[in-house]
């Protein structure tokens, strides 16, 4: 349901004049999006693999070493990432060279971003913040239930949200990104109808 939704975007820029440029960006970000959803269920089983096996092992725990891991890797990758844009590899990921960049890399644009502009600072450290919160109810619904309702309560949300942006806002959908709506609510529904009549 959220591929249909996704693949039937107005058809705006499907009548733009790049249309070869926007075809091969829709396929990486298909792959990409593809990727993301492998790591995303690897990780959901993995997690519940853990708290399966290693009984005291908590929520709090478990956010605490996904926290400290994705730090090693965002740290490395921002210390690592000048390096590697000025190789064919970098190129191909897109890795900007530009002098803003090529000094110190994406972490470097960013500390100078927010020098230039402090009021930023408050919206980083509330996203953190809003981030971190939202980490406590994900933990705790893995280690209270599993990944099957936290998946269902994440894709549930997350398209909530877009109704409510479409409502709010004044979106128009075509007919297949409301199919695409549907074909969620309905996965949900249908999920939640078959797990009642099992009970």
């Amino acid at each position: 349901g959220v591929a249909i939704f996704t693949l039937h975007a107005t058809s705006a820029k499907k009548h733009s004049s790049k249309t070869s440029t926007i075809e091969k960006n829709r396929v990486w970000g298909l792959l990409m999006l593809g990727i993301n959803l492998l790591f995303d269920g690897l990780t959901n089983t993995t997690q519940d693999y853990i708290f399966t096996n290693f009984r005291p092992f908590s929520g709090p725990q478990m956010m605490c070493a996904t926290n400290i891991l994705s730090t090693l890797l965002t740290a490395g990758w921002l210390m690592f990432s000048p390096f590697l844009a000025a190789t064919p590899i970098g190129a191909y990921l897109g890795l900007d060279l530009s002098s803003a960049n090529s000094s110190g890399g994406e972490f470097s644009a960013a500390l100078q971003f927010l020098a230039r502009h402090p009021s930023a600072w408050v919206d980083v450290l509330g996203f953190a913040a809003c981030g971190a919160v939202g980490q406590l109810f994900i933990f705790y619904t893995l280690s209270t239930f599993d990944s099957v309702l936290l998946v269902t309560v994440t894709v549930t949300r997350k398209m909530l949200t877009m109704v409510l942006s479409v409502v709010a806002f004044g979106h128009h959908l075509s007919t297949g990104q409301w199919a695409g709506v549907g074909l969620v609510f309905a996965g949900v529904g249908g999920e939640g109808y078959m797990a009642r009549r099992e009970k």
